[in-house]
């Protein structure tokens, strides 16, 4: 389920959390996760290694479907209290999608740092550099697929989860799903060909 930041309220939280039920991320594009200067968790915890003896211990180097996780920090913003609140989410998302369209042309490491701290409770997920020619994650799919609507590429994402399997709900689900509710369902081979055919 996927949201432009921009766009973010808190029904929209509110939907991702009841309806799709998996971690309420934003994607960001490489070129805005550069100019706000965000690193990978891994990388974090890389330079982190040689204080923290677990951290070594806790590497993602057996992921099955990636050599590397697309996280980066947990952010809340400034003007958030606890964080987690539908209202407090849908403000740190929505500003998170402002400053992104800033960040598309020139650095905002500064400004990022003055409305945001982390840590916080909206992960960020940061595309590949290479976009879909060098990963086809669900953070790479949504990025391309802004690019393609012509918006802001920082975009809400949640994963859509089956209570009754304990799994991902299957794409016939999720396309039913959207369908009752008048939304678009695309398959992330659908958004890969318009991506390179454009």
């Amino acid at each position: 389920m996927v949201v432009a930041a921009e766009s973010v309220g808190p029904k929209h939280v509110a939907t991702m959390r009841r309806d799709a039920g998996g971690l309420i991320c934003v994607a960001l594009h490489p070129k805005i996760a550069d100019n706000f200067g965000l690193p990978y968790l891994t990388e974090v915890y890389e330079k982190a290694s040689s204080y923290f003896d677990v951290l070594p211990y806790t590497r993602p180097d057996d992921l099955p479907y990636d050599e590397r996780s697309a996280f980066s920090l947990a952010v809340n913003h400034r003007r958030t209290f606890t964080g987690i609140t539908d209202i407090d989410r849908a403000l740190t998302i929505r500003e998170l999608g402002k400053l992104g369209a800033k960040a598309l042309n020139d650095p905002m490491m500064e400004e990022f740092g003055r409305n945001f701290r982390s840590p916080g409770h909206v992960p960020l997920l940061l595309a590949a550099d290479g976009m879909l020619a060098e990963r086809m994650g669900h953070t790479e799919l949504v990025v391309a697929l802004a690019g393609l609507a012509g918006i802001t590429p920082v975009i809400a994402v949640c994963e859509m989860l089956d209570a009754g399997t304990g799994k991902a709900l299957s794409l016939n689900a999720a396309s039913a799903y959207a369908s009752e509710r008048g939304l678009t369902s695309l398959s992330g081979a659908e958004i890969v060909r318009a991506y390179r055919g454009k």
